[in-house]
């Protein structure tokens, strides 16, 4: 009777994960992006806020398509659409295409680029070449010496003096610049640490020259093959055309007219043209009798 009076304890419902899209498609983070914070999407209006905010928290290559986000989003896909370019026009999201190299072929797979930082089109321009622009701001301190400051939290008896962790930066940053992360660097320093150690500073510079990794090989620098298209018509573009992710018609600009030339015809009068000049020509059996003529008055 006692067993029977236990009641289930509350279970909560199971939410799947957002879907993937297909391999190679999907979104793609930009590069070089600030870390997340309140103040992310401060500048757009509240829909279109928690739309960016939802797609900033998706995995590369999930499916962030107007009728997959209607299926999970409490918008439809008008609304969502609309959301989009607002996002895109705030510089957070492009789309486009981009060459993807396989074992047996170079495939252009449609994706959708976002950004939690705000990007400018000359931004985007620079990334659709495969050159992006790094970030003027630099941290007050280097990562070598905020390793070399936060050592004691791992090993307390590793702790250092700021004399000490400028003094060991160099070495600490050359172990960076050969491929090393924060844990490898961590973990050749703390690991295996006598009982006692009496010169903490003299211990960690012996053994960043001890345990130095080799230098590692960069991989050669891929040419970058990506382009852009308009949000509007999906016609695809150079960047600078693009401006806000939509091109000049879909932006109600005037087309320029090329410039030829001097005394070029413009392109609607071609045909006129070429009416009133075969007008003028001399018919071929005209041109046959004249030469006759002209052959007999030679002759006399």
């Amino acid at each position: 009777m006692a067993a029977s009076q236990f009641s289930a304890a509350p279970s909560t419902p199971y939410e799947p994960p957002h879907p993937m899209a297909n391999p190679g498609y999907g979104k793609r983070s930009a590069p070089d992006q600030r870390p997340r914070s309140e103040r992310d999407f401060a500048q757009l209006p509240p829909r279109e806020a928690a739309v960016a905010a939802y797609i900033d928290r998706l995995p590369d290559g999930a499916d962030n398509s107007v009728k997959t986000l209607a299926k999970w989003l409490p918008y439809g896909q008008c609304a969502l659409r609309t959301a989009l370019n607002r996002i895109q026009a705030a510089g957070h999201l492009r789309r486009g295409s981009e060459c993807v190299a396989t074992e047996e072929v170079l495939l252009w797979v449609t994706r959708t680029f976002f950004s939690r930082t705000a990007r400018d089109d000359d931004w985007w321009a620079a990334f659709t070449r495969g050159d992006v622009p790094q970030e003027t701001q630099r941290p007050t301190r280097s990562r070598a010496f905020v390793l070399l400051a936060a050592l004691g939290r791992t090993a307390p008896s590793l702790s250092l003096s700021a004399a000490d962790c400028v003094s060991l930066e160099p070495q600490v940053s050359e172990w960076f610049e050969r491929g090393a992360t924060e844990a490898e660097t961590l973990r050749a320093l703390t690991e295996g640490l006598p009982a006692v150690v009496h010169h903490p500073a003299s211990l960690v510079r012996r053994r960043l020259i001890d345990k130095l990794p080799p230098e590692r090989t960069h991989p050669v620098a891929r040419t970058v093959l990506r382009t852009l298209e308009c949000s509007v018509c999906r016609a695809p573009g150079s960047p600078e055309a693009l401006r806000g992710g939509r091109c000049g018609p879909c932006r109600e600009e005037p087309l320029d007219t090329p410039a030829g030339p001097p005394g070029a015809v413009p392109t609607s009068g071609v045909r006129e043209r070429m009416t009133a000049v075969r007008a003028g020509l001399v018919p071929r059996q005209d041109r046959t009798v004249r030469a006759k003529e002209s052959m007999a008055r030679t002759r006399r």
